[in-house]
């Protein structure tokens, strides 16, 4: 069965200014929170799908990668010494043990599934649990991307419909936009990764529709003239470049991101934050997409 997205994982270097900076953007942002092996993170809500923030708190705690195991930690370490911006992409998890074979099976990775536990505030002060599932593929022509699958056990615990209201009058992402030297080297991997076999191609790249939100990969020439920004280097391999957003008042996202002080340039068909302004990720807010 095909997966949708699950979420985006914003690696930053300073996360609490990272924080600051998509609460100024009119984003309703998540307490922190910790996990037991170095990383803090901070969760942006949407209906079925958020952005992580994720930055190193506890560099002491974190552990290497061994064989047949992926380092959430040390991946995030070492994507951060040389840059910072989107660095993983993750779809739901249906069940993570037959992610991991699904995987293992289609040559695309070959990891244990990894299980947890954290800690969640509520709205209201209240602590409860929730536990997540991770079933890990990668991709050599993309080093600085992750990737995998999240399956929740406690989601009434996790997903709260008031984080999900945010001011600038965001209510979706539309699509992760990826850029590559020759998005073509990509399909293969995607379309195993995802499980979606139809796969619209154009002659700027590629998308991959899942039921909730796109995967789109183009090149570094077409994603310029579509969001007006430049893309992260890609010396060494792709990189996962923009959020697009669906963006339903675009008064109430002008107004919120000039009330945080944000730059952003107004485009055709919306707003772009460039990667300046949102530590190293592009923000796109689409008034054309519907949500």
């Amino acid at each position: 069965m095909p997966h949708g997205l699950d979420h985006i994982v914003h690696a930053v270097r300073d996360l609490d200014a990272a924080a600051a900076f998509y609460g100024r953007a009119g984003f309703t942002v998540g307490s922190r929170n910790r996990h037991p092996w170095g990383t803090h993170n901070h969760i942006v809500q949407f209906p079925g799908v958020f952005i992580e923030l994720l930055g190193v708190g506890e560099p002491e705690l974190i552990t290497a990668a061994t064989p047949g195991t992926f380092s959430f930690a040390s991946f995030t370490r070492d994507f951060l010494a040389r840059d910072q911006g989107l660095a993983m992409l993750v779809l739901e998890g249906r069940g993570a043990a037959a992610d991991a074979e699904a995987f293992r099976a289609a040559g695309i990775g070959d990891f244990d599934v990894f299980d947890f536990e954290r800690e969640a505030k509520r709205p209201d002060g209240s602590i409860v649990r929730v536990a997540f599932s991770l079933a890990f593929a990668a991709d050599p022509k993309t080093p600085d991307a992750g990737y995998f699958t999240c399956q929740q056990y406690y989601p009434e615990n996790f997903w709260n419909p008031a984080f999900q209201l945010h001011p600038n009058g965001v209510s979706g992402i539309a699509e992760i936009i990826m850029v590559s030297g020759k998005p073509k080297d990509h399909v293969d991997f995607l379309r195993a990764f995802s499980r979606v076999r139809d796969i619209d191609s154009n002659a700027s790249g590629f998308s991959v529709r899942t039921e909730r939100g796109d995967i789109r990969v183009m090149n570094p020439a077409a994603y310029r003239a579509d969001s007006g920004t430049e893309p992260p280097s890609l010396t060494r391999g792709a990189r996962f470049a923009a959020i697009r957003f669906v963006m339903r008042d675009k008064r109430a996202a002008i107004s919120a991101l000039k009330k945080g002080g944000v730059a952003f340039v107004e485009r055709d068909f919306g707003i772009v934050v460039p990667p300046d302004a949102a530590f190293g990720a592009t923000l796109i807010f689409d008034g054309t997409k519907v949500g």
